[in-house]
């Protein structure tokens, strides 16, 4: 009887898991915390899927209707695409993300990066009645992180204290 050896284990690059260890055996150690806000892009893709079924559907449906206007295939395919950009468009809002590291904090929201070293950061905050986090900077300046939201909940808050134990960890080490 041969004797068989088992397959080592693979990580799955699906789960939360999967992607930390994925992550760390790429090499790429650079960011230590990565944020990204998990019920809103939830939410952003359905509402594009639902956006893109509704003037899909309008289009093909378009020239079988009695309203007396005289509709075209180039009429039905211009909704049909029109549906597509406006889908496409509401997916950018699941670009916000928000890395930490030894470098500093990188923050990604819907247009644009931004890249803050330790020594322009005074810490991180949660406002009451706002939606998302922001990143206290020096002289009195924030920026607004749309990757940690109230709605994520615990998620968020764990994102919080994590942030602040690098943030800990890695102004230390300036001094």
């Amino acid at each position: 009887m041969a004797e068989t050896t088992p397959e080592p284990d693979v990580a799955n690059p699906h789960t939360d898991e999967g992607r930390r260890s994925v992550h760390a055996e790429s090499g790429d150690s650079e960011w230590d915390l990565e944020v990204r806000p998990q019920h809103a892009i939830f939410t952003v893709r359905i509402v594009a899927a639902v956006l893109a079924a509704i003037f899909i559907f309008g289009g093909f449906v378009l020239r079988h209707g009695s309203t007396g206007v005289n509709f075209r295939v180039s009429d039905q395919l211009g909704l049909m695409a029109f549906g597509l950009v406006l889908a496409a468009g509401v997916l950018t809002l699941t670009r916000p993300r928000v890395r930490v590291g030894k470098r500093g904090v990188m923050v990604r929201n819907i247009v644009g990066d931004a890249e803050f070293g330790w020594q322009d950061i005074r810490g991180i905050s949660f406002p009451d009645k706002k939606s998302w986090a922001r990143l206290e900077l020096v002289h009195d300046e924030y920026v607004p992180m749309m990757a940690i939201r109230s709605n994520d909940k615990m998620r968020a808050a764990e994102a919080m204290d994590r942030f602040r134990e690098l943030g800990a960890k890695y102004t230390s080490q300036q001094d």
